[in-house]
């Protein structure tokens, strides 16, 4: 009897009896991430797996034969071709044009275990099945394998990720890491970001100083902290990946995210310079000047040595979040505008591009850029990577150009949990809606993006674990017959592979949501589990407990959240500022419209005692961009008030500043408002650190019903700013009213 299943099944114990002198272990479960196309599972005894086994070959695969020789001795399986009588595997490479090249077939019967394919890629791929079968259930002794066959093969022909190794350094060992990581599970990119603002990480031969200055940028402790990989050091790691399939796409930054670079070659600016690394995060004016004719030999030189490196057929060029400031104020980009009858700074990027787009055709490799290269006009051949939604992606293919689907929504794994958890990225499908036949085919895949801000290297598994999962199993297998509930049987049961390549995962969702609400005045704390197999241990004050039912909390202070699975406490920690006030629980009306990115829950988040960290991305703080705040709230009856007080957020190089003032009124019949005071800034819009303000007023024998606030922004960036003359953002968390 046989039975075809597209996901994970649970056979019977079939017959196999053990040497009275041997042990064997028999496995019930084929679970495979991304999950098989097709798996069909007979209720028999298949291959046997021995502590010793014997290989054998058809076809040129003794790079494979090695690749498989290796991870079997990882696991203590030793291999001796020339013993006939051990267990066989056969790898077999056979022709035909009409397979697609990645596909591969795996076979488990009680003669032999059988990898096939049409390529080298698709023997791999088969390899990596194997291997995470082996890792999960092989403890050591000899193990029964059911009979089964698979033939797979991918939806999408691009699947990465990107590793920012710019912000931070990461050392060759982890990149290697994640090369194999990434193999496993059958991702076939590692985009790699090289250059940044923070840090530039390739050693360029020509221009020694790139890595001598912009490799390094101060720790703000009087050292340098940075790094970079030696030419010799990234054709070691290039040959690693080519070996396990990964095609490395490097990314080297231009015309913007080049501060670095300008630091160790300011001639290359508009201004000249100096310039520094920069320490902080964010966006920044200083950019490569477009109408120096030396800019662009230096890049086309640094290229060249990059083309040298890497033999991918696609270079990342960038191309994002670009300030116009510099060139709208240059002389000589002004004139190269002008000599070339372009429009605005829009078409000037789109020529800077262009002219790299055609350099990088004369080597025979392909441009790709994140999605703000159709700005001005998309340079001939090149390939978008959409990051701002999906329209870029949408916009590339309906002009007929590839596109890479990678959006903020989905993919970007330096976001925490409350943004995008495992379900989240399981219902990511990189084809935008409303896309023709033809232009379908030209969405190529995606990737997920591991952006490094807040993420050193010790971070960044606990971040991509266990998200990849999902995005591998989306770009591999596909929108069709997805199950979110049988994918995460699979992952629970891969958490084995995972430890035992030492993965430090983190978390698959928020592991509790904090719920406020106000009971007869008080501010009552309920905890909404999402995982019953972790204890919730909380701490406020000076009080310790382990979560059972809704508390008070009487006063504002910091509730700290532990987790223990198993009686091991996990390295995720939760921090929620509360703060009681007589407006909990009620909805402010509000004459602004916030931004659905930013939203704190809605209106009545500004009102749930839930204050917001130096994070704008913690999910308490609501945004608007280039709008003031005007709200108002009903009490419902008069009330004294004592205390009016909002919170707000400034982060500056994220365009987010405090408001100039805050006004505060108050009405008994909410009509006829009288003035009550106001608030101005006290903080220079120029500091750059994240900090948050309570912009606050006393009062003395007041009493009202409605409370209205008016907050002002800022209105744009200034002109000292590097986003000079974009809208800047308000941020607010919580009006509080005692």
């Amino acid at each position: 009897m046989k039975k075809t299943l597209s996901l994970f099944i649970l056979i019977s114990t079939f017959a196999c009896q053990p040497r009275p002198d041997q042990t064997v272990d028999l496995v019930k479960e084929i679970n495979i991430i991304p999950r098989p196309q097709k798996l069909e599972l007979e209720e028999k005894a298949g291959f046997r797996f021995e502590p010793k086994v014997r290989i054998l070959y058809e076809g040129r695969l003794a790079a494979e034969v090695g690749l498989l020789t290796s991870y079997l001795a990882d696991l203590g399986i030793l291999v001796d071709s020339t013993d006939s009588k051990l267990p066989t595997i056969l790898l077999k490479s056979f022709i035909s044009k009409n397979i697609n090249s990645e596909k591969y077939y795996l076979k488990s019967s009680p003669k032999q275990l059988e990898i096939s394919a049409t390529s080298s890629i698709g023997i791999k791929h088969g390899i990596q099945s194997l291997r995470q079968i082996l890792l999960a259930e092989y403890k050591g002794n000899a193990l029964q394998l059911p009979a089964f066959r698979i033939e797979d093969e991918p939806q999408f022909q691009w699947r990465g990720l990107l590793l920012d190794c710019s912000r931070h350094f990461m050392e060759v060992d982890f990149v290697k890491k994640y090369i194999d990581l990434l193999a496993l599970h059958k991702m076939n990119r590692l985009h790699w970001h090289l250059t940044e603002d923070q840090g530039w990480r390739i050693e360029i031969k020509k221009y020694p100083k790139l890595t001598e200055i912009g490799a390094w940028r101060d720790d703000g402790k009087g050292g340098k902290y940075g790094g970079f990989y030696t030419q010799e050091q990234i054709r070691d790691i290039v040959s690693y990946a080519t070996s396990r399939g990964i095609t490395i796409v490097p990314e080297i930054e231009l015309p913007g995210h080049s501060q670095a670079a300008l630091a160790a070659y300011p001639q290359f600016s508009c201004t000249g310079g100096p310039f520094e690394v920069e320490t902080e995060w964010g966006v920044f004016k200083e950019i490569y000047c477009a109408g120096n004719d030396s800019t662009f030999q230096f890049l086309e030189d640094i290229l060249t040595e990059v083309l040298d490196l890497f033999p991918s057929p696609y270079i990342h060029i960038g191309g994002d979040e670009v300030p116009k400031f510099r060139w709208e104020h240059c002389d000589k980009c002004q004139k190269r505008i002008k000599d070339n009858g372009l429009q605005d700074e829009h078409e000037l990027q789109s020529y800077f591009i262009a002219h790299f787009s055609n350099f990088l055709k004369t080597k025979e490799r392909t441009l790709i850029g994140w999605d703000e290269i159709l700005e001005g006009g998309l340079a001939e051949g090149a390939v978008v990577q959409s990051w701002r939604g999906f329209d870029g992606a949408a916009a590339a293919a309906n002009a007929g150009h590839p596109a890479i689907v990678s959006p903020t929504s989905h993919a970007y794994f330096d976001y925490g949990l409350n943004d995008i958890d495992l379900e989240k990225v399981y219902s990511f499908n990189p084809i935008p809606e409303g896309l023709s036949e033809s232009a379908k085919s030209l969405i190529w895949g995606g990737e997920c993006n591991m952006w490094s801000e807040r993420a050193p290297q010790e971070l960044v598994e606990s971040k991509v674990f266990p998200r990849i999962l999902a995005m591998a199993e989306v770009l591999w297998a596909g929108n069709h017959q997805k199950d979110f509930n049988a994918f995460k049987q699979r992952v629970n049961h891969h958490y084995q592979v995972l430890d035992k390549l030492n993965v430090s995962y983190g978390l698959e969702t928020i592991p509790v949501q904090i719920k406020t609400s106000n009971k007869q005045g008080k501010l009552m704390v309920q905890l909404l589990e999402a995982d019953s197999n972790l204890t919730t241990l909380c701490k406020i004050g000076k009080t310790a407990f382990s979560y059972q039912e809704p508390f008070e909390v009487k006063k504002s202070d910091t509730l700290y959240i532990q987790f223990e699975r198993n009686g091991k406490k996990l390295d995720y920690q939760l921090a929620q500022l509360l703060k009681p006030h007589i407006a909990l629980g009620l909805s402010p009306e509000l004459s602004y419209e916030f931004h659905p990115n930013y939203t704190a829950g809605g209106a009545s988040g500004l009102c749930d005692g839930k204050k917001g960290s130096s994070n704008f991305k913690d999910g308490n703080w609501q945004g608007c961009w280039g709008d003031d705040i005007e709200l108002t709230i009903d009490l419902g009856e008069k009330k004294f008030i004592h205390q009016l007080s909002s919170g707000f957020l400034q982060y500056n190089n994220a365009w987010i500043f405090f408001p100039t003032k805050v006004e505060y009124w108050i009405s008994l019949d909410g009509k006829n408002y009288t003035k009550v005071g106001a608030v101005d800034n006290p903080i220079s819009p120029k500091e750059k650190a994240q900090e948050t303000q309570e912009f606050s007023l006393a009062l003395e024998n007041t009493s009202a019903r409605f409370i209205k606030l008016k907050a002002t922004t800022l209105g744009i960036c200034p002109d000292w700013h590097d986003a000079a003359g974009s809208k800047a953002w308000l941020f607010m968390d919580e009006l509080s009213i005692n």
